[in-house]
């Protein structure tokens, strides 16, 4: 698959009793229509931590039956290697065109421990491995060192930079850096949404976008306007999202309010997150109303 444009991450949809099937499908063939680049389920967004193994498997063959030709990316993140490489099997053989590998370890990792889990995984697949830096959940830090260690690997074809950490100036400094010194084939991709202009300047080719899996066209016009440097659409824009990145910012992550925006939207029911974890507040809840209905974001 091509690595670029918009790569859309919708929520997977579920509580006590599974995942919401129709739910979920409709959030996909909603992005379909829109015509992004590519869709990614089952990744922090998409609550992968939660789902089984069955789950996860049966909700990835959902995603690429629904896509119709857009490529799937899902993640195959879990705390064992040999678990990561069940799902990285079964995964392929459902049809996923690339493979999302995030640290998920509740020992904390070394650089080693990481190489080899990346190293395993690109002996064992045939299609791509996108490498997931989130520091935050994962509590590790990928040194440029390491990053180009990895990418030097197998089928290791793009990064999931945190494109507003530790701070903007910092990821913009490193997605230049890391554009300098990782192969050619390797593509950078942006996830910070907040940040994304920033780290397509600095050399970010794809933005794996959270609240891009709920609201494509607006993320595909502000992908668009950070590729051309369209200053006033970019402004614009990142008004129209300032309300939804605010809230996600308050709850520490955008689970939860993209949560509720899609109850709101009409695309899921509101009972839509597993336990513990629960929905934003009844104020919270208002104002994305309020931006919704403001900006016609439907």
């Amino acid at each position: 698959m091509k690595f670029s444009g918009v790569s859309a991450f919708p929520i997977t949809p579920m509580n006590e009793k599974g995942v919401d099937q129709a739910g979920f499908e409709r959030l996909i063939k909603r992005l379909v229509k829109a015509g992004v680049n590519s869709i990614g389920v089952e990744g922090s967004t998409g609550n992968y931590p939660y789902l089984t193994h069955d789950e996860r498997v049966e909700t990835a063959h959902a995603a690429v039956s629904c896509a119709t030709g857009t490529p799937v990316i899902a993640s195959i993140g879990s705390f064992r290697t040999r678990e990561v490489l069940s799902l990285a099997d079964q995964l392929q053989s459902v049809g996923i065109g690339a493979l999302l590998l995030p640290i998920v370890s509740y020992h904390g990792l070394g650089e080693e421990e990481v190489f080899s889990m990346f190293k395993s995984v690109s002996q064992n697949v045939s299609v791509p491995v996108i490498i997931y830096d989130s520091p935050i959940l994962s509590r590790f830090v990928f040194s440029d060192a390491l990053y180009a260690k990895i990418c030097a690997l197998p089928h290791i074809s793009s990064i999931k930079v945190p494109s507003g950490w530790p701070s903007g100036n910092e990821a913009v400094q490193r997605i230049q850096r890391l554009a300098k010194r990782l192969p050619s084939t390797t593509v950078i991709g942006a996830s910070g949404d907040n940040t994304l202009s920033e780290g397509v300047k600095a050399g970010a080719k794809i933005w794996y976008s959270e609240w891009g899996g709920l609201f494509p066209h607006r993320a595909k016009s502000l992908m668009q306007a950070s590729v051309t440097g369209d200053e006033d659409q970019i402004a614009r824009l990142s008004e129209q999202f300032a309300p939804f990145w605010k809230v996600s910012h308050k709850y520490g992550g955008s689970i939860r309010p993209i949560a509720a925006a899609a109850s709101i939207l009409g695309l899921t029911g509101s009972d839509n997150l597993p336990l513990p974890l629960q929905g934003v507040s009844e104020e919270d809840r208002t104002i994305l109303e309020q931006a919704i209905a403001r900006h016609g974001m439907n």
